[in-house]
């Protein structure tokens, strides 16, 4: 699908339509298969990669029953040994987190994913997973997809040290860790998404986390029993919100309230670096349960400020693309750095972002480790998506700037199905 995007003019904002959060959907469907009663999910994440998750989980034994405006999803007495290759689509984190539990289960699993899952490396989620007795097999030793899970029911505990920080590994290393023959610890050198810990302690799993520096450690113990159910709403994405946070920032003066968003410290720091470039952010809290939530008011300055941004990279992967946006759209040169996993991500992000930044007119350069750019005037480009929803959304809301084709925009619904309603509220939008 190509999307054309046309120029907006000043407008306001004011949804409650941001996609549900995908990294707590992702969790919801693999965590309730560790318990011995069903969970219920109101607010699923109904995207590409969360019904993957969820399917996955199917396949595995968990039923799943619409009802009352949500999930009722019903585990298996035990994890089943499924007779058909575990399909991840463009999931990484649905591959990662499997791998994690299923490294520590009877039977063998196949994972695979789509072209683009299947070039994404593996080898950061595999070797840790090795080293405590998981069997998986898998193209160049394991680093590539297709991957064959021969299951081990008696892992090894372990006190491992991440290089990076990561959510989906640590994620994976705590699911595996759950099963293991004794305590379990686990070290980040920074710390990453903390779903995974908040979500299992809420279930009843014994782990403890403590920030010792900068660095985050985390003691597992493994299952003595099956974890409690879960009873959820699942807030607005943050990392989807931003987009329209971004497309606020970006317009002279504009405002708007994003509602009910998730706002976790680790997943607003991309709200953080607007601020630092002269947007004003309210956060107004209005429930706390396993997560906090609230409502994000933005208003934009007249003229965005450039900004450098080397810190909490683990904390805004994800948005550095629209953050890019921002940059571009700014008064002077603006970097990032330290940003290595850019090159892992859904595709190559840093080289995605400078090339169609060029496309664009826009002064960018790419660096081993990020970017700069040199803020100016968007012109009107056809762009790749480069299969990545967030290269795709980002470049759609610089279309309101200028105009923009983007070219395979149906990766947009891997995290965000209803991206286009929302922005057609915006501006006139044509899709082909």
């Amino acid at each position: 699908m190509k999307l054309e995007v046309f120029k907006a003019e000043h407008f306001s904002l004011d949804t409650n339509k941001i996609a549900a959060d995908k990294s707590i959907s992702h969790r919801c469907a693999i965590f309730s298969l560790l318990s011995d009663k069903p969970s219920f999910i109101r607010n699923y994440l109904e995207g590409e990669d969360t019904l993957d998750t969820l399917e996955i989980a199917k396949k595995l034994g968990l039923k799943v029953e619409r009802q009352d405006g949500g999930l009722l999803l019903v585990p298996p007495k035990m994890i089943l040994e499924p007779d058909t290759i575990l399909y991840c689509g463009n999931a990484g984190t649905a591959i990662r987190l499997y791998l994690g539990l299923l490294s520590a289960q009877n039977g063998i699993f196949v994972l695979s994913g789509d072209m683009y899952l299947n070039k994404r490396p593996m080898r950061r989620v595999v070797e840790p997973l090795r080293s405590i007795g998981a069997e998986i097999l898998g193209r160049e030793n394991g680093n590539f997809a297709p991957l064959v899970v021969v299951g081990n029911p008696a892992l090894s505990a372990f006190d491992f040290t991440s290089k990076i920080p990561s959510a989906q590994v640590k994620s994976a290393m705590i699911l595996s860790a759950l099963f293991a023959k004794g305590e379990s610890y686990y070290c980040e050198p920074e710390l990453s998404r903390d779903h995974s810990e908040r979500i299992l302690m809420g279930m009843g799993a014994e782990i403890e986390s403590q920030m010792q520096g900068s660095a985050a450690h985390i003691r597992i113990k493994p299952l003595k029993e099956k974890l409690k159910p879960l009873t959820l709403e699942i807030p607005a994405d943050p990392s989807s919100a931003f987009f329209f946070a971004l497309a606020l920032a970006i317009t002279p003066n504009a405002r708007g309230v994003l509602r009910n968003v998730l706002l976790n410290k680790t997943r607003i720091e991309a709200f953080k670096v607007l601020e630092k470039m002269g947007v004003q952010i309210n956060y107004h809290i209005t429930a706390e349960t396993y997560e906090r939530i609230g409502d994000i008011e933005v208003v934009a300055p007249k003229v965005l400020k450039a900004v450098s941004v080397s810190e909490n990279i683990a904390w805004l992967i994800d948005e550095i693309p629209a953050i890019a946006i921002a940059m571009a759209c700014a008064k002077g040169v603006s970097c990032v750095t330290g940003a290595q996993e850019l090159r892992v991500k859904e595709t190559d992000r840093i080289k995605a972002v400078v090339d169609n930044l060029k496309l664009c007119g826009i002064d960018a350069e790419e660096k081993e480790d990020g970017f700069t750019i040199c803020g100016g005037e968007f012109k009107k480009a056809c762009v790749p998506s480069y299969g990545d929803h967030r290269i795709a959304m980002s470049f759609a809301i610089a279309g309101l700037k200028c105009g923009m084709e983007i070219e395979n925009a149906e990766y947009i619904n891997i995290s965000f199905p209803n991206f286009l309603e929302i922005l057609k509220t915006i501006t006139p939008i044509k899709e082909s």
